[in-house]
């Protein structure tokens, strides 16, 4: 019989080992927690602890079909039950928490645990063990190649299983869902990944650009504040009309500008000045959502004088 000690460390059972301690730690600490006196704490911990959904959905939807085809149904009928008892009992002190019922919560946060930690050992003792038995190499990188799109509760991603298959995987063909270093529940979701809002706003303020977006209604409604902007900006613009934030003799520009896209006819405008003995790049760009209706415009400023100056290739590193 294979231990979990004898396994490799991406192996999905040696995964669920890991997983397991981390459980643990968090099921003491939150019947450690005061829920009246200590909400913030424990409410964080509880958010972590049912991040326990993903080794659900991992056991569900890759584990509990190979076993099945092995002529083990038992968890899929058993197992599959308790993990739903567990999802109950996270919705209902979930709703405990909202109204704020604490001698209630202190109640269920004992019965909650009780039951994950009841589980972890029927893991233990009879799932991952015969598991083990019926399930083949070929089958294991088939369970785990369908666990990287469900994810971990770990903060980093696991190691590769099997460990000669860590490659390098170009980026535009890496399709692998990995787990955040945040929780999503304190981020906002992008076409393309999370970011909270303090990463959005050291983002903004770090980009070498001054950015300004104006909304459908001609109003201003965002600068990003950095180190070193081309052009002042002041708080006091945010809301106020776009032909009221340019000096008289530009304004018509940026009234036409606005029209044109507005109509559809154009999306792009450009242009280059010498500001303060400095070569300023000058863009506007129409907004539009996935109908192709305007929803505003970014005008976007940008210092290129040194970029102007580039010529050939630079390859290496030149800090020294």
């Amino acid at each position: 019989m294979t231990t979990t000690s004898a396994l490799p460390k991406g192996h999905p059972v040696s995964i669920y080992s890991e997983e397991k301690k981390l459980i643990q730690n968090l099921g003491n600490e939150l019947l450690q927690a005061d829920p009246e006196k200590e909400t913030q704490k424990f409410y964080n911990i509880f958010n972590q602890l049912q991040e326990i959904e993903r080794r659900f959905e991992r056991k569900e939807n890759q584990l509990f079909p190979v076993l099945e085809q092995k002529g083990w149904t038992g968890p899929s009928k058993n197992m599959w039950s308790f993990h739903d008892t567990i999802r109950e009992q996270f919705r209902l002190l979930r709703k405990q928490l909202d109204v704020q019922e604490y001698p209630e919560i202190k109640r269920d946060s004992q019965y909650l645990v009780s039951s994950i930690f009841r589980l972890l050992l029927v893991e233990d003792n009879v799932l991952f063990p015969n598991a083990l038995n019926l399930l083949s190499e070929a089958d294991w990188k088939l369970v785990r190649k369908g666990e990287e799109e469900i994810g971990w509760m770990m903060p980093k991603a696991p190691a590769a299983f099997p460990e000669e298959e860590a490659r390098y995987i170009p980026p535009s063909q890496d399709h692998t869902q990995r787990p955040l270093t945040f929780k999503k529940d304190e981020a906002a979701h992008y076409d393309e990944g999370y970011m909270t809002v303090e990463q959005v706003n050291l983002l903004l303020k770090t980009m070498p650009l001054d950015l300004t977006y104006v909304d459908e209604n001609d109003k201003v409604i965002f600068y990003n504040r950095g180190e070193e902007r081309v052009f002042p900006r002041s708080a006091g613009i945010i809301g106020r009309e776009v032909k009221f934030c340019h000096p008289p003799k530009s304004v018509g520009t940026v009234l036409r500008i606005l029209e044109e896209f507005k109509k559809g006819n154009k999306n792009e405008a450009s242009f280059w000045i010498n500001f303060k003995n400095r070569l300023i790049y000058i863009r506007y760009f129409a907004v539009r959502d996935a109908q192709q209706q305007y929803k505003g415009v970014i005008e976007m400023s940008q210092d290129i004088t040194d970029i102007k100056e580039i010529e050939g290739e630079q390859r290496l590193l030149d800090w020294n």
